[in-house]
């Protein structure tokens, strides 16, 4: 079992800058792809951005490349969204996820959530 908790999230001005944090606890965090989605109030859930374990390659949506940077510190069992240049479409919940083996861009493929951080973007 694996426990996520989020934070970093909160209000910020158009253009502005947020860093989000994902701690995980319950087992060998090194080994897990990890994941950011967010949901908007009204809208599905999307992927933002995900990092393998081992090779720490990334991948992001296209609506984020650019401006977000996912990074993880395997020592710390922490894995960040670093977000600039937010827009007010940007405003959701962000949740972290993770899975056993590699990374992804959908949902589905993740074992463990977070409950997520509110993340809100002024204009």
């Amino acid at each position: 079992q694996v426990q996520l908790v989020e934070s970093g999230g909160g209000l910020v001005q158009t253009g502005g800058s947020l860093r989000l944090s994902c701690t995980a606890s319950g087992r060998t965090f090194s080994s897990y792809g990890m994941g950011w989605f967010r949901r908007a109030p009204g809208k599905e859930r999307e992927f933002v951005a995900a990092i393998s374990w081992g090779t720490a390659r990334t991948e992001y949506a296209d609506s984020v490349k650019g401006r977000f940077t996912i990074s993880r510190d395997n020592t710390k069992n922490t894995v960040y969204l670093r977000m600039e240049s937010l827009k007010p479409e940007d405003t959701a919940v962000y949740c972290c996820a993770a899975r056993s083996s590699g990374r992804s861009r959908y949902a589905a493929a993740y074992d463990y959530w977070g409950q997520g951080t509110q993340v809100t973007v002024s204009s």
